[in-house]
């Protein structure tokens, strides 16, 4: 099924253009494999590889650690499994540990590797959070290829590597699957995680391969030596046949001139998902965070039941925060046919067999042309597909309205992640110290400064460590890895609790409460709507109750930044921008109650909620002196024009970055504007961003520049999740700023 079933001269279509298909370069199997692997390769249909994945399999073999970073749907599974599989048949006692971002897609190749037939040859255990102690048992003595995930490795296989000791002994390999999720804060845990790993393995001889399969990256060699720190032979050439795709970039309508404003990207979301359902095509909507999957959802099935009724209960939503069962149903569900779409945030975003999808639609610039490759992948992988991006009204999703070319041919971003945040890399180094005594020869691996380090581990937790002859060791009585969570800087979350039924909802991170679950926010779980009445921060816990109303909220708050030295400075224009750490104090103070149907504020209302203090880091930009003073409304307005125009750099999501902008800033004396990292420590975004400053400056003056509106407006200056609700703000001073910075 191809084409798009909209009409092509409806306003709303800015863009229509078609990716080809490609017949893809094909060689032969190499002819020297183990029979038994031969033959399960025949009968899965495998007869012959695809040039990409044959030089992987050829790098395999002879050694080296190998990253495959090809497009999806291009058979990155078979080009690690082949040397691993044979490694396996051939040495009795040869292990190997695949490794996903998800339990999800764990179980999805495990289903995959039964079905190879290989018999006692590929003894295959599951190992996570889920795996009972006797299986897990039975895993170490039998299994010959464990699946599990990073939080398992780090608090399940490190912390108690001496019951692996055997297993370990033999690890021969260990694949390390959707290598570009590891990014940012979680791919910073997970790269000392792997270090972690390879220590475990060596204090019992053994030096495992590493194979990386990735979605394409623009850093494969950087980030996969940083996430793994080894060298990493890259395979990016991809041979792989393509069936082509349709893709679209679909513009909300515009309501009013003068302010901006356009019709809600949900609604034409959820249009776009019921047409497109009731044309008999099955489709996945990725929407950016969990309360806009909500929306989303019950905006399609809404519309469903008015046209086809018998089809709004076959759409279901798909977000982290579901308890495990209700996500493994859907996929369940979803795989089978049952259902004919599905609502999903990234965690869909990966490889899993979610079966054959017709249709991809992106709710706004999912912060990367790579994630949007990969989300528009999720369909059309066995057939011609369609891709539809659906713009929303903020600064970069409108410049790439009026120049979907910028988008469309733009290269895949490269990743940033840090391995050197402080306070990620001294948690990992007490976690090793807990495993075995640290000393100057774990260097190599670790990748830490152990004098320097092991100072600052027992200056901060003197109790917890000491220093021994055999180097630094942990004293303490709780294992340190169960108080250090891969995905947060923090390890604590907010429980959220009906508090009619006492039923479990989901949960949030306890540092995004106060701005999400805080009392008065409308919280939305499985399409239903609650209100919070209660935020216990101390006790972990959020109470809501069913709510019926027509608004919404939106938080309000303070920031203050002090800014440390700086390690970097360069020009932009005649304004200095300098990249250092700084200490930031942030505070919800209130909230917006706006209706759900013109986004019109119906009032304001008071918080009192704690302070939030972390370092992070920063960069900023300074204005020469002059005799005139810049306006304050145009600085915010650049603040949020960078911030918008960064992710043309680097990958970030929503919510990655902040910023403040003051004519006057106590720590430089000068017009500053300032963005900084939400996450303590930082992931390296600024920092793999500052060197990129004068092109992301250029792109800001040209998103300003480009906005027919006449005084600022969502599609330029105007940022939705601004915490001082957009006020003040001045386009016309903006533009004049930024002419400096050219």
């Amino acid at each position: 099924m191809t084409g798009l079933p909209w009409d092509e001269g409806d306003e709303r279509l800015v863009f229509r253009g078609e990716q080809p298909a490609t017949d893809g370069f094909a060689v032969a199997l190499p002819d020297d494999l183990p029979p038994a692997l031969a033959d399960a390769l025949a009968r899965d249909g495998v007869t012959r590889l695809w040039t990409h994945q044959a030089e992987a399999i050829r790098l395999a073999r002879a050694g080296r650690h190998v990253g495959i970073a090809t497009g999806t749907a291009s058979g990155k599974t078979l080009a690690y499994a082949v040397p691993v599989l044979e490694k396996l048949l051939v040495e009795p006692h040869a292990r190997a540990l695949y490794l996903s971002p998800t339990k999800a897609l764990a179980q999805d190749q495990a289903r995959r590797l039964h079905a190879l037939g290989l018999g006692r040859d590929l003894r295959v255990a599951l190992v996570d959070g889920d795996t009972d102690p006797t299986a897990r048992r039975r895993a170490r003595a039998e299994a010959n290829l464990v699946l599990s995930n990073p939080d398992m490795v780090h608090v399940g296989v490190c912390p108690h590597h001496h019951r692996w000791d055997e297993w370990l002994s033999g690890l021969s390999a260990i694949v390390i699957d959707e290598a570009h999720v590891y990014r940012g804060v979680f791919g910073s845990h997970v790269a000392h995680v792997i270090r972690r790993l390879r220590r475990c393995a060596a204090l019992y001889g053994a030096s495992p391969q590493l194979l990386l399969a990735s979605a394409t990256i623009g850093n494969p060699a950087t980030a996969f030596a940083q996430l793994t720190g080894v060298e990493i032979a890259v395979v990016d050439d991809d041979g792989a046949a393509s069936p082509g795709r349709d893709v679209a970039l679909w513009n909300p309508p515009l309501l009013d001139e003068a302010t901006g404003q356009r019709a809600s990207r949900i609604h034409e979301a959820a249009t776009l998902i019921a047409d497109l359902v009731t044309a008999d095509r099955r489709v996945i909507c990725f929407a950016p965070g969990r309360q806009l999957v909500e929306l989303v959802l019950r905006g399609a099935r809404d519309e469903l039941t008015r046209r086809a009724p018998a089809l709004a209960e076959r759409i279901e939503p798909y977000r982290a925060g579901y308890p495990p069962e209700v996500r493994r149903a859907i996929e369940r569900r979803l795989a089978a046919g049952e259902l004919r779409a599905v609502v999903a945030t990234s965690a869909l975003e990966l490889g899993i067999d979610i079966g054959d999808l017709d249709a991809a639609i992106v709710l706004g610039f999912p912060g990367s042309v790579a994630a949007l490759r990969q989300e528009w992948g999720r369909a059309g992988r066995r057939q011609r597909g369609l891709g539809v991006l659906v713009l929303g009204d903020d600064a970069l999703d409108q410049w790439f309205a009026r120049h979907p070319e910028a988008l469309l041919a733009r290269p895949v971003e490269a990743v940033a992640l840090d391995p050197g945040n402080p306070d990620i890399r001294l948690a990992h180094l007490a976690c090793a110290a807990a495993e075995a005594a640290v000393s100057p020869r774990d260097e190599a691996i670790l990748g830490v400064h152990i004098t320097d380090d092991a100072d600052a581990v027992l200056a901060l937790h003197p109790d917890d460590f000491a220093m021994t002859p055999a180097g630094l060791i942990w004293t303490g009585q709780e294992d340190p890895a169960s108080r250090v969570s891969l995905r947060t800087a923090g390890s604590e979350v907010v429980t959220i609790v009906e508090s009619e039924s006492g039923r479990v909802l989901g949960d949030v991170e306890q540092d995004r409460a106060p701005r999400s679950v805080h009392p008065g926010a409308v919280h939305l779980n499985l399409g239903e709507r609650y209100l919070v009445t209660e935020l216990d921060l101390d006790e972990g816990t959020a109470l809501v109750e069913p709510f019926r109303g027509d608004w919404f909220t939106v938080p309000r708050a303070d920031a203050t930044v002090r800014l440390d030295e700086a390690e970097a400075e360069a020009w932009v224009g005649n304004w200095t921008a300098q990249l250092g750490e700084a200490e930031v104090t942030t505070q919800v103070t209130g909230y917006q109650r706006r209706r759900t149907d013109d986004l019109s504020v119906i009032d304001q209302r008071p918080l009192d909620l704690p302070a939030r203090r972390y370092r992070s880091a920063a960069l900023w930009l300074t204005r020469p002196p002059s005799e005139e003073p810049p306006s304050p409304g145009g600085l915010h307005a650049i603040e949020h024009l960078l911030a918008a125009a960064l992710p043309l750099a680097v990958p970030c999501d929503a919510g990655d970055l902040a910023g403040v902008s003051t004519v006057l800033h106590p720590d430089t004396n000068l017009p500053t504007i300032v963005l900084h990292e939400t996450r303590p420590g930082g992931a390296g975004i600024v920092r793999t961003a500052f060197p990129e400053l004068g092109r992301i400056a250029d792109a800001a003056r040209a998103i300003v520049a480009d906005c027919p509106c006449e005084d600022g407006c969502p599609s330029c200056i105007q940022s939705f999740s601004c915490p001082s609700l957009n006020e003040p703000l001045d386009k016309a001073a903006a533009v004049a700023l930024l002419d400096e910075l050219a």
